[in-house]
């Protein structure tokens, strides 16, 4: 698996071999022939022949139940033509899913997807009811995600000699196949939080990478 992170193209082209592109870094387009999914209230312009239709919750394997404890309403986008993809001004990214592989994410930064993927709603293992999120959506197959984050977001390789340790509340996503676990950090609380007390971080081991926004969540955009 790899990250195809920021590549931007400021022009609108022509129509264009299907699937997805950063339009720029705050819109995803995606070129339709057949069927995508998006989630409800992120497309911002289309072109062509486009149908739209919702998906709620408990439909088609819904990403319910996302970090946020909310459900992420999705719509699926039939036909052929072009759209555009944005989320609050977030910055966009694309994520490469390849077959025998696994990305987990949080449900909020899930922007839009091909049909040729598969997802599910799994527990975080070892994050326990205190993690940054208690479910996250696993994303399975051959395809791509398009996925938003407040600024521009880091990769950052794990490998079995050097685990990483990432903010509950900054981590967007993970290669599955790291192993997860909190660690608890006394003696830096009083820095991180701005007072005393202890940090929570999630610690990811093994070989993969992991995507953080860098910033954490405001109480703002908690609930989006």
């Amino acid at each position: 698996m790899k990250g195809d992170l920021f590549s931007s193209d400021h022009v609108v082209q022509p129509a264009a071999a299907p699937g997805m592109s950063v339009q720029n870094a705050k819109s995803i387009r995606y070129v339709v022939n057949g069927e995508m999914f998006a989630r409800q209230g992120a497309m911002v312009a289309f072109r062509g022949d486009l149908q739209f239709e919702r998906k709620g919750q408990g439909v088609g394997g819904m990403l319910k139940r996302a970090v946020t404890g909310e459900g992420l309403p999705l719509m699926a986008v039939r036909g052929q033509g072009e759209a555009w993809f944005a989320h609050e001004a977030q910055n966009c990214f694309i994520v490469d899913v390849e077959p025998g592989d696994e990305f987990t994410v949080n449900g909020r930064n899930v922007l839009c997807f091909d049909a040729t993927v598969s997802y599910e709603i799994r527990t975080v293992k070892g994050a326990g009811i205190t993690g940054g999120g208690l479910f996250n959506s696993v994303f399975t197959g051959h395809g791509r995600l398009g996925l938003v984050c407040d600024g521009n977001p880091l990769v950052i390789p794990v490998s079995p000699q050097q685990p990483v340790y990432v903010d509950t509340d900054a981590v967007v996503g993970w290669t599955a196949r790291l192993h997860t676990s909190l660690h608890r950090s006394q003696s830096i609380g009083s820095m991180l939080r701005g007072g005393s007390g202890e940090a929570v971080q999630l610690q990811l081991e093994g070989e993969g990478y992991v995507v953080v926004r860098p910033s954490e969540l405001t109480p703002q955009r908690e609930h989006h």
